[in-house]
């Protein structure tokens, strides 16, 4: 009985078979069946990385209902406007928490509320998995596939935009069949192979890939922390994963903070690096590496390649990278230990996938070239237009912002690049202010910083952390409240000397966390840091409408950035 997922529980896997997997799917989709839903009707997924993710996934998918994957982070208030705006009528969440959250939220159309793991004192109106779960008719679920459609809505994923609330991205069954179809004509997935599944299924690049994993018959390992991702790879020895540039990183930085305990450790990690990419050179260029290089290359991995490749869980079919850039020298990295990461590119409004790099087809510092189908123009500016079979089908209840995105049939990405001669694309900014964490997280800068302005004390506030860890904050206060602050607090100086004060960075803080205090965690900032120069037109820090430069702040004060970021990875390694 061939394995379709597998989670850890304890010191063993559960593993479930791609029979009783398709059992649970039928029974979900009976349970909304009998609730009533119909084809078309929204339905919201909250919950954490798990098998029973996928079941009410598929499930949905099978009673023809459109699934809503939630954040398991998110907090009323998201919960509430994604709920409202796309009518859910059944929510399916993990246990207590996820469920208070949503029992708190006016939802006025959810008519149900499952869960996944029940707790004592569940409410009347909030059913168990299990009970919701139904023998399967077999009859009706094929009745309600039979006008099933390429057409039909596979899921309305939301996502974060500059300005406002986020926008609901209608995603189609044929787009993500599309996506599978360009992917199998440069990968060779077979039924032995496995994923690690760890990244958010909210999230449209894991959720795209799972799809591509358990429609071609693979076994799908969920993390349910993704905190415990490093553990679980080497537990589960995946043979694919595909990840965000954060782990990456962590692997590069672990690997290398190793060898800087003595120099001769350090010669040795270099000299093993410097082997490993040379042979990659040769197998690149079609040749095969020689002798010399050969025999080098058995120390090397002996010494510190093999090492690297265990922390990743062995060796990999796919290992592939997504929703940020991945830096040049990471991706050297890998490439030099024989595990050369494929980058690609996406958006959530392209389903995600628009170019990808291939083991037969790839140039480092790029993220490939356009999905099969797909088309790709350079506009003003160099934003990056892209056209092709999974362009979304717009945003739900939201056709002024689909007017604004999709132009004659072209997606307007808001991000800037080029494609060289060979039809490979490279990013090389964003159009757009939205901040893409190392862990691909899209945070949305401006509803922030909105909510920190609206103290009187700030005068400016800049939100950074674009490929970075985690955000940060810049922030130039009112020098009129500074003083009445000083006076009150009868600080020590005068102005120039408040203003380097720890009474103010502190009091800055402190109202920074109570501000942001019910933000999801990837939103609230985690550094805070005094900027005492003028925001003017005149030094390029603001627009001439009066808006700040967010590039030219961070450039400006990269020093002073760049010290947060370093002070912060010094503690989180003592902490350790």
């Amino acid at each position: 009985m061939r394995p379709a997922t597998r989670i850890r529980t304890g010191d063993d896997w559960a593993v479930q078979t791609y029979s009783q997997f398709g059992a649970k799917i039928l029974q979900v989709a009976q349970g909304l069946l009998d609730a009533g839903v119909e084809a078309g009707s929204r339905v919201g997924i909250f919950l954490n990385n798990s098998p029973e993710w996928s079941e009410i996934d598929f499930g949905a998918l099978t009673a023809r209902a459109v699934p809503v994957p939630l954040y398991a982070t998110s907090t009323t208030e998201q919960i509430e406007h994604i709920g409202r705006d796309s009518g859910l009528t059944v929510m399916f969440v993990g246990g207590r928490s996820e469920a208070e959250r949503v029992l708190a939220a006016e939802l006025p159309d959810l008519r149900r509320v499952v869960v996944v793991h029940p707790y004592e004192g569940m409410p009347d109106d909030v059913v168990s998995y299990t009970d919701f779960m139904a023998e399967p008719d077999l009859a009706a679920i094929d009745a309600r596939l039979a006008e099933a459609d390429g057409d039909d809505l596979a899921s309305i994923i939301y996502t974060s935009g500059t300005t406002g609330n986020p926008k609901g991205v209608m995603i189609q069954h044929k787009a993500l069949i599309a996506q599978a179809d360009a992917l199998d004509e440069f990968f060779d997935l077979t039924p032995e192979d496995h994923s690690l599944c760890f990244l958010p299924l909210s999230h449209a690049l894991e959720r795209a890939w799972t799809v591509v994993v358990l429609t071609h018959g693979c076994m799908n390992t969920y993390v349910a922390n993704a905190r415990t991702v490093a553990e679980q790879m080497v537990l589960a020895q995946p043979t694919m994963m595909v990840s965000v540039p954060k782990l990456y990183e962590t692997v590069y930085t672990t690997a290398h903070s190793k060898a800087a305990g003595s120099p001769v450790k350090r010669k040795i990690f270099a000299w093993a690096l410097k082997v490993g990419r040379h042979n990659q050179y040769a197998h690149r260029a079609g040749r095969t590496p020689s002798l010399w290089l050969r025999s080098q290359l058995k120390l090397a991995d002996k010494l510190v390649l093999k090492a690297v490749r265990d922390a990743m869980g062995g060796p990999k079919t796919v290992l592939a990278c997504g929703g940020a850039p991945l830096r040049v020298e990471i991706e050297e990295f890998f490439g030099s230990v024989g595990m050369p990461v494929m980058q690609g590119y996406g958006l959530t409004e392209a389903s995600p996938l628009v170019s990808f790099n291939a083991p037969t087809d790839f140039k480092e510092g790029t993220v490939g070239k356009v999905l099969a189908g797909g088309e790709l123009r350079i506009a003003e500016l160099g934003e990056i237009l892209y056209k092709g079979p999974n362009v979304m089908l717009g945003y739900w209840n939201n056709e002024e912002a689909t007017r604004d995105t999709i132009v004659d049939g072209w997606l307007h990405t808001g991000d800037v690049g080029y494609i060289d001669t060979d039809g490979f694309l490279t990013i090389t900014d964003r159009l757009k202010d939205i901040i893409v964490t190392l862990g691909g997280k899209n945070v949305a800068p401006q509803p922030i910083e909105g909510l920190i302005l609206a103290d009187p004390l700030f005068e400016h506030a800049v939100l950074l952390g674009d490929n970075r860890p985690f955000v940060t904050l810049l922030v130039k206060p009112s020098l009129t409240h500074v003083e009445a602050l000083a006076k009150a607090g009868q600080w020590q100086g005068e102005l120039q000397d408040w203003l380097k004060s720890s009474e103010l960075l502190d009091e800055l803080k402190k109202r920074v966390e109570e501000i942001t205090a019910k933000l999801p965690t990837q939103e609230r900032p985690k550094d805070t840091k005094v900027v005492d120069e003028e925001f003017t037109m005149d030094n390029g820090l603001l627009t001439p409408t009066l808006k700040v430069r967010r590039r030219e702040v961070e450039a400006r004060f990269k020093a002073l950035v760049d010290e947060m970021y370093e002070r912060l990875d010094k503690l989180k390694h003592k902490d350790r």
